[in-house]
């Protein structure tokens, strides 16, 4: 039984390598452009291999195109974005979870039904709002209009973990003799870090790779994010430069995946490895 329960898993994992290597053949043909000497992404000659590698497009991107300004743009939404939003989320969460009140089922169900259109559906609606307030092309409109999305999925995100959480470590701390402060800080808060860091990296994910609000909102190219000026590198039928626009779009990759590296091991940690002491 062990025998045939180690081949079973050997396949298994035969069969989830070879989804993962069949996932990396874009990317992997995204590098092969990125390192080609020719703009020939639609002749019949292109491959995964380069014939003429060379590193000037990236040079290109990196010193001939405002790339660090898109960086520094889509920095300071995904950080502001990030912030506010796990700040109204975090004790949203936990007051839905814990509190029980009149209107708090329907307050819920509201917030799914706000999230649940498509945000290209209120476009038109954001347009009507921000323009008298002079927020069209600002860093401010366009933060207010994440937090309106993300803060919503955050605080959805982080109830569901603030429910697996067992009330009975609270009553202990209480009894210990813990005030709410420190019952949420020192107690609360730690066993749901795995979850508000996950939720923080998918909020940064949703920002860092915005395009619709960013090209429909932002006007200047000063104010470009990184998802606008890759749409800016590709605006004209004459100039589109295909070996150019890979290497952005993977430089733009990079720092997500630094990240997602980073935060493995919360993704993967249970309830128990905060419950339990030291």
């Amino acid at each position: 039984m062990k025998y045939r329960k180690r081949i079973g898993l050997f396949f298994l994992n035969i069969f989830f390598i070879l989804i993962c290597l069949l996932c990396l053949i874009p990317v992997l043909y995204a590098l092969g452009i990125s390192l080609n000497g020719h703009n020939d992404l639609l002749s019949s000659n292109v491959s995964l291999i380069p014939q003429n590698v060379t590193f000037d497009n990236y040079r290109c991107v990196l010193f001939e195109k405002p790339f660090f300004l898109w960086f520094k743009n889509s920095l300071i939404l995904s950080a502001f974005t990030v912030l506010i939003s796990i700040l109204v989320a975090v004790p949203g969460a936990y007051a839905l979870s814990r509190k029980r009140f009149r209107g708090r089922k329907m307050i819920l169900n509201l917030l799914i039904l706000l999230n649940a259109f498509p945000a290209i559906l209120s476009m038109f609606a954001v347009y009507r709002i921000l323009k008298p307030l002079g927020l069209i092309n600002s860093f401010t409109g366009l933060i207010l209009i994440y937090i309106g999305t993300m803060a919503i999925f955050g605080l959805w995100n982080m109830k569901g973990y603030f429910d697996t959480i067992p009330e009975e470590i609270e009553e202990a701390g209480e009894i210990d003799g813990a005030g709410d402060f420190q019952l949420i800080w020192k107690i609360v808060l730690p066993l749901a870090r795995p979850s508000i860091i996950v939720t923080a990296v998918m909020i940064l994910i949703y920002v860092w790779n915005e395009y619709i609000f960013a090209v429909t909102f932002i006007t200047s190219s000063g104010k470009y994010t990184l998802a606008a000026g890759l749409y800016a590198l590709q605006a004209t039928d004459y100039t589109r430069n295909w070996p150019v626009f890979s290497a952005a779009s993977l430089l733009v990759s990079i720092p997500v995946l630094v990240i997602f590296f980073c935060i493995q091991r919360y993704m993967t940690s249970g309830l128990t490895a905060g419950g339990v002491k030291e």
